[in-house]
């Protein structure tokens, strides 16, 4: 089975709902998975937008999330034992799509990795590049979920 990543919030390449921007209440969108690989260890997550003007932009890194995990649902808190990254706004946790106004379409990459090793060895003031940098190595299969949003 392959892994997979959806929302009930939106669909692939489908506009991402206010409620999850930086023009609602932003929410981390409800997520849930499947076909995590037997052999994978932990999770983690990133969510980015290469269209950002100063290059790609993390607005979201989790990790040492454990497989048994399904789902985190809207405007969820970080999973017990799991960890969080810095994001490109400066702090642990969600911030979502705000790109700047008249910027046009941006699209924002939700991805989901499962790991060949439990926990990764990342500082805990790293930022979402670094986690990204740290987890590659370990990749046994991945899963990306697009939305767009514009300003």
């Amino acid at each position: 089975m392959t892994l997979q990543l959806t929302s009930s919030a939106f669909r692939a390449d489908a506009p991402i709902p206010v409620r999850h921007t930086c023009n609602g209440p932003d929410l981390s969108p409800p997520l849930s998975w499947s076909g995590v690989p037997a052999a994978a260890k932990s999770l983690a997550f990133i969510c980015e937008d290469p269209d950002a003007p100063v290059g790609t932009f993390y607005h979201w890194g989790l990790y040492d999330l454990p497989t048994t995990l399904a789902s985190l649902g809207e405007g969820a808190s970080i999973p017990t034992g799991a960890k969080a990254a810095r994001n490109d706004f400066g702090s642990a946790g969600y911030r979502g799509p705000c790109p700047p106004k008249g910027h046009g379409i941006h699209h924002y990459h939700f991805r989901l990795f499962a790991l060949s090793v439990p926990h990764l060895t990342v500082l805990a003031s790293a930022g979402c590049k670094e986690l990204f940098a740290a987890l590659r190595p370990h990749v046994l299969a991945s899963a990306e979920l697009v939305g767009t949003f514009r300003r």
